[in-house]
């Protein structure tokens, strides 16, 4: 099974696969369809680059007749995706194509009805593409269609899920202490597509209005989850695992297949790399993710583990690989570098005991965003 390094197209620009392979990987992941973000890229042509929504790649007609249809990035003509195919076919080593697939602000903001609608009616997430409505669930079968037909060996389907209050835009502010119970609740969509395939609904919604707005008028934030909010929640995993199934059923039409990404690790670790409470995988429900139910329609799965101590990433994997059986490919994503991981000893601490908790192969994010001596860690 091969060990892959996560790369932006973006970062790639002058840099030959081979520079990216020698950090010690087998093969490379790359962002095929990505998000707005500013990051800081330390050896990049560019010291902090701005990206932003859209693919990399020609749509060739592949969207045509779709309401929705991503962005193009420049220098998309030039088939880039399908040149570093032929540079990695060339060395004998697996190309996969990453794309983020329900986080676009560029749709929700020109499209906002395709976007998640909390309790009080705001479409106030654009970013944030809800999995239950039909234009973004054709919308997500024609991404991962598309990615495949450039030839990737998987295409690695990030934010195939709902999303949450936290990440649903990119300056975000909030001088109320919400508390968990407010701010999950504010994240749940309540849509017409998602009030007629969820029970409870409409109940649902009169609950996390009466919540969110005790705690926005003033009243004191609540710890707990209650009950009803987690019913509804839970009851949205179908939604997300049957649009899993379509996006998967497309790709291997295409002769590829899909990888899973489940970011409740990044939810829980993504600051400090010190998540708390239960293992990741028992919160995945939050977003409409059952790894159970997946496990029978998606053949690879990919969690991140966002965290500093070897013993967690050991329980993640381990609650993971229980709820996944034996049978799904399971892949441990580590951050090499801050705020994660101190040395290279530390590094092959943790993917060593990720191994051992039953990851099938360990991968690395991501080659942009730290210094090189940080991603010599991986080859040590």
């Amino acid at each position: 099974m091969d060990s892959s390094l996560y790369v932006l197209m973006e970062d790639l620009r002058g840099v030959e696969a081979a520079r990216v392979l020698a950090h010690g990987v087998s093969s490379l992941t790359v962002g095929a369809a990505y998000h707005r973000a500013r990051d800081v890229t330390p050896h990049g042509r560019s010291r902090v680059t701005l990206r932003h929504d859209g693919v990399h790649f020609p749509l060739d007609g592949h969207f045509d007749g779709l309401r929705l249809v991503p962005p193009v990035r420049d220098g998309a003509e030039e088939r880039p995706l399908r040149a570093l195919r032929e540079e990695t076919r060339a060395l004998g080593v697996p190309l996969h194509g990453w794309g983020v697939f329900l986080h676009n602000t560029t749709l929700g903001l020109a499209f906002p009805d395709v976007a998640q609608e909390n309790c009080f009616g705001d479409r106030a997430a654009p970013a944030d593409l809800c999995p239950s409505h039909p234009d973004v669930r054709a919308y997500a079968v024609a991404l991962g269609r598309t990615i495949a037909r450039q030839g990737v060996d998987s295409v690695v389907a990030e934010s195939l899920h709902f999303g949450t209050f936290g990440h649903g835009y990119h300056h975000e502010r909030s001088f109320v202490d919400l508390g968990p119970a407010a701010e999950f609740a504010l994240g749940l969509c309540f849509c017409d597509h998602c009030r007629r395939r969820v029970p409870g609904a409409d109940a649902a919604r009169d609950a996390t209005s009466a919540l969110a707005a005790s705690v926005l008028d003033g009243g004191p934030p609540v710890e707990r989850i209650p009950d009803d909010l987690t019913a509804f929640a839970r009851a949205r995993g179908p939604i997300v695992t049957s649009l899993a199934a379509e996006v998967a059923e497309a790709v291997a039409a295409e002769g590829s297949r899909l990888t899973f990404i489940d970011l409740t690790g990044a939810m829980k670790g993504y600051a400090d790399g010190r998540p708390t409470g239960a293992p990741a995988a028992d919160d995945a429900w939050k977003v409409g993710i059952d790894p159970a139910s997946l496990a029978r329609v998606v053949p690879s799965y990919a969690v991140l583990c966002y965290a500093r101590e070897a013993d967690r990433i050991a329980e993640d994997v381990a609650a993971y690989r229980a709820a996944l059986g034996p049978d799904t490919v399971l892949r441990a994503v580590l951050r090499p570098g801050h705020p994660d991981t101190a040395s290279a000893e530390h590094l092959a601490e943790k993917a060593g005991a990720a191994r051992a908790a039953g990851a099938d192969t360990v991968d690395y994010y991501q080659y942009g965003l730290v210094p090189l001596p940080v991603l010599d860690r991986i080859n040590r």
